[in-house]
C-alpha cells in the first residue's frame, strides 16, 4: 500500500521544443532499460525475496521507478504538446502521432512497443538482484547518452536527477544483495 502525492518527485522542466530529445526520451519510457521495465521487474521480484528488508527495498525502488516513469512521460508531453503534426513527422514521430496522437504510448525510441519480455524474475534472489544491479547500470548509461543529446537545460537537469537516482538504486541493491547472501549463508539449525 502506498499513497500517491499529486506532484512529481522532481519537476519536469523544459526550455523549448526539442522534438529530437522527445523522441529519444521514449527509450526511458518504454524501452528495455526504461523506468517502466525497472518498476515492473522489481515489483514482480519482491515476492520471492527471503528477508523482509529485501522485499521492502524492491517495493520502495519499484514504486519510485513508476514515479520516474511519470517524470519521463511529463517531459515528453511538455515537449510535444504544442508541436504541429508536420513538426512531429519531421522529427520522426509521425507513426506515434498517427497511432496515438500526443498520448505518451509505452514504446522505445525506435517506436517498438514495450513488452514484458524486457523484464526478468526467476525466483532466485541472488540472480534477481544481480539482474537489478545490471538494470540500474544500463539505465544510468542511457541517461548519460540522453544528456549528451540535448542542450535543453531543463531536460538536462531532470535527466541528471534521474541518473543520480539510478546510482542510489544500484547502491541499495548492492547492500540488499549482501544482506540476502548473509541470510542464505547462515547455518540453519532445526
Amino acid at each position: 500500500m502506498w499513497i500517491y502525492e499529486k506532484k512529481l518527485q522532481y519537476p519536469a522542466w523544459v526550455e523549448g521544443c526539442d522534438l529530437k530529445i522527445a523522441k529519444l526520451l521514449f527509450a526511458q519510457y518504454g524501452g528495455p532499460d526504461s523506468e517502466l521495465s525497472a518498476g515492473l521487474r522489481y515489483l514482480s521480484q519482491r515476492y520471492s525475496m527471503p528477508i523482509p528488508e529485501a522485499k521492502a527495498v524492491l517495493t520502495d525502488i519499484g514504486t519510485e521507478e513508476l514515479a520516474h516513469w511519470e517524470i519521463i512521460a511529463t517531459l515528453i508531453y511538455k515537449i510535444i504538446d504544442n508541436a504541429t503534426p508536420e513538426e512531429l513527422v519531421r522529427a520522426g514521430m509521425g507513426p506515434n502521432y498517427v497511432q496515438h496522437g500526443r498520448d505518451v504510448y509505452p514504446a522505445d525510441a525506435a517506436g517498438v512497443p514495450w513488452t514484458a519480455s524486457y523484464i526478468q524474475a526467476i525466483e532466485d534472489p541472488i540472480a534477481n538482484l544481480h539482474e537489478d544491479l545490471a538494470a540500474e547500470q544500463k539505465a544510468r548509461t542511457v541517461y548519460e547518452h540522453l544528456i549528451q543529446c540535448t542542450n535543453d537545460r531543463g531536460v538536462i537537469a531532470t535527466l541528471s536527477f534521474l541518473r543520480e537516482r539510478e546510482i542510489v538504486h544500484f547502491q541499495r541493491f548492492g547492500e540488499t544483495l549482501r544482506l540476502v547472501q548473509e541470510y542464505l549463508d547462515r547455518k540453519k539449525c532445526y
